[in-house]
């Protein structure tokens, strides 16, 4: 394996925990992903369900789980389904899994074949009076594609329509939203890769180097550290392109007196990293970049003060617009007095920073947060506060991973540079070093 095993009692405590929020007489059914085809024969990398990762970290497709507590007996309290051996599948792609190592690594004892689901399910399904069933409720999400999850759910609701059905996301999002320690060292791990890769880019970035060069650098370090790749798509943005939030193109060459925006994570064990830093191409801000760039630093700064637990989504978004609206007048983009007279639905400071402030981190790289509950002990949340001014070709966004503790926030990405000062100083270090060497 390219990373270090994950102790299964990782995966039996969070299988406990998801049953004591179950209600009485009930089972909780949790499915891998499909495999993605592209066109022709092509496939798109397979990337598992992050819902049973987290609940038995198996890997591979056509996986399931059902978790029912109260079953008559006690072998089939967990039971998890895995795909069979295919002489064919395993001479081009390797062996699935054996009972024995999926046995390994998930902790749950009770191992069918994924052809003999249906007949145990009904056995089960007939002794509970309510199924579980899971489906993507991040917010955000947008699927035109029917998931195998939803696949199953309307064939349960015809195979078995007088069952009491419930639903699993908000169950495993509250469970997922507080990290336990051994989440808290593979989140450490991703984001000590992201920061070696950021410390490699401050000595590679110049003028005329293109932005997918610098990409090429970023994965380069993620898999030589063990990181299965980004997170995430990578974004170097350049100049105007660092105004575009979601610029992943990466396809211009960078120039001198241009800012280079980069938002990039590595993955490690399934855990994401998250880091958004701006540097200068050339090596110095300008008097302009230093002015925005000290502003939202500023911004990150107070926000990231106020990941306390108790505090609410409300009233840090809110002191959040505040420290924006401050740091705007200082800019001179807009007056104390038209903020007075700004229309309540529309705030003004949406023009220059028009994106969120924070997102859970974790198993996904938003992982789903419910906005009505308290920030609480042991969530990870970035922040990520920027300021685009189009009409200067000026974007800057700093992002950093915090982990909310009962002390206070702690930050995870504390180690990457981030001070305009420090930046500048290994830029330069770094260029003195590369002139020595021709």
């Amino acid at each position: 394996m390219r990373t270090a095993a994950i102790d299964p009692a990782f995966f039996i405590e969070n299988r406990r925990r998801l049953a004591a929020a179950l209600k009485p007489a009930s089972l909780a059914v949790v499915l891998s992903n499909d495999r993605q085809p592209t066109s022709g024969d092509g496939v798109y990398p397979f990337r598992q369900q992050t819902d049973l990762l987290y609940l038995c970290g198996i890997e591979q497709e056509e996986t399931a789980l059902v978790v029912f507590p109260e079953a008559r007996e006690a072998k089939h309290r967990e039971v998890l389904f895995v795909r069979p051996a295919d002489e064919r599948v395993t001479l081009w792609e390797g062996a699935p899994l054996s009972f024995a190592e999926a046995r390994r690594r998930s902790g749950v004892e009770t191992i069918y074949l994924a052809s003999e689901f249906e007949a145990v399910f009904r056995q089960l399904a007939l002794e509970a009076e309510r199924i579980y069933l899971n489906a993507n409720e991040h917010p955000r999400a947008v699927s035109p594609v029917e998931t195998r999850d939803g696949r199953f759910a309307r064939r349960c609701r015809r195979q078995y329509p007088l069952h009491r059905y419930e639903r699993l996301a908000p169950i495993l999002r509250r469970l997922r939203a507080v990290k336990s320690a051994p989440e808290i060292e593979l989140i450490r791990e991703a984001v000590e890769i992201t920061g070696a890769a950021f410390r490699r880019l401050l000595g590679f970035i110049r003028p005329e180097v293109w932005e997918y060069e610098i990409e090429a650098e970023i994965v380069h370090e993620f898999l030589r550290r063990r990181s299965r790749g980004p997170a995430f798509e990578t974004i170097v943005a350049s100049g105007e392109n660092a105004c575009v939030l979601h610029y992943v193109n990466n396809d211009r060459r960078c120039r001198e007196g241009d800012l280079v925006l980069l938002d990039f994570g590595a993955e490690y064990a399934h855990y994401a990293g998250d880091l958004s830093r701006t540097v200068p191409v050339s090596g110095r801000f300008s008097p302009r970049q230093r002015q925005v760039y000290e502003a939202v630093l500023r911004i990150q700064k107070g926000a990231i003060a106020l990941l306390q637990p108790g505090n609410t989504w409300a009233a840090y978004h809110e002191e959040v617009r505040r420290l924006v609206e401050e740091e705007l007048v200082r800019l001179g983009l807009v007056t104390a007095e038209a903020l007075r007279e700004q229309p309540a639905e529309r705030p003004l400071y949406k023009k220059w920073f028009p994106h969120g402030i924070s997102h859970g981190l974790g198993l996904d790289v938003h992982d789903a947060l419910d906005p009505a509950a308290p920030f609480a002990a042991g969530m990870v949340l970035t922040c990520e506060p920027g300021l685009y001014l189009r009409e200067e070709g000026i974007g800057v966004r700093i992002e950093n991973d915090l982990w909310i503790t009962p002390q206070g926030p702690v930050d995870l990405t504390a180690g990457i540079p981030r001070e305009a000062e420090e930046i500048e100083s290994l830029m330069a270090e770094a260029a003195r070093e590369l002139r020595q060497t021709r």
